[in-house]
Formats: C-alpha cells, structure tokens, sequence
C-alpha cells in the first residue's frame, strides 16, 4: 500500500486532485508570512502526489521532467501553521512537454491564497534534450481528467 499525501476531490472545478500541506516557521519570513519562494514546494508536492495517485511517479524510466517555466500570482499572504489545500491539474499535454495549473486555499475559511502555472518537459538528461510524452501517460491523464 502506498500513502498518498493527496486526494481526489471535485470541490473546486475543474480540479479533480488536491494535496494538503501546512505552513512551518521556516517557511515564513520576517513579517510573518509566507516567503513567495516557498509555495513551490508545495506546488512540486500536490504534483508529485498527482503523479502518485495515477500511478505515473516516474513517467519514464529512462527520462525525468524538468522545470521549463513557472508563473506564480499571489493573492492572499498565508501564516505559520495554516494549512493549505493545493489543487493541481493538467491544463495542457504537448508532444514533449506537460503545463499544470494550481491553486491553493487555506483550509481554515477556503481563502484562495495562489495560483501557479508550471509547465515541465520530459528530458533525457544523458543527451540533454527533450523526449516524447509516452502515449500511457497522456492517455491516463486523459481518463483521469476526462480529455481522453
């Protein structure tokens, strides 16, 4: 059996997956608030239990995804120890490369606090250039996100 961090949901359309996370004190800067860098983590953490719960956590065994482009808007500063649901989806799949959408909440009064737009490439990381997306994968997107 294999714990899963995250969950499907159908709370806020179009997100079908969310994961749960809470803010610690290393996380916080100065004023007391979320320092901006930090919510990528827990971007990479609802994506990575996204991946998990399809069964997709290593999407090719011979190529790994990597960052290509990240866009972050924040709109509502989260504490120390709120604790934050961060939905995740796939906007868009391409020939070579995947863009997720994110959104957090804080659970506590269901404040959208950020949204994130993320888009990865799949890499052979021995030649250093892009791979296609394995047909497996697009199509258990595809079922899970009902684009298929």
């Amino acid at each position: 059996m294999t714990l899963e961090l995250g969950r499907p949901t159908d709370r806020k359309p179009p997100f079908k997956y969310s994961a749960l996370t809470r803010v610690g004190f290393s996380d916080t800067d100065a004023q007391g608030i979320v320092y901006y860098g930090r919510y990528l983590p827990y971007f990479d953490l609802a994506r990575v239990e996204y991946h998990r719960h399809l069964g997709l956590l290593k999407i090719d065994p011979h190529n790994e995804l990597v960052m290509r482009a990240s866009t972050v808007e924040y709109l509502a500063p989260a504490r120390f120890d709120d604790l934050l649901e961060v939905f995740v989806r796939l906007a868009r799949i391409g020939r070579t490369s995947m863009t997720y959408e994110f959104a957090a909440f804080r659970v506590e009064d269901d404040v959208l606090m950020v949204t994130a737009k993320q888009t990865l490439v799949l890499v052979d990381l021995t030649e250093r250039r892009a791979q296609p997306i394995p047909e497996h994968v697009t199509e258990t997107f595809g079922a899970f996100e009902g684009t298929d």
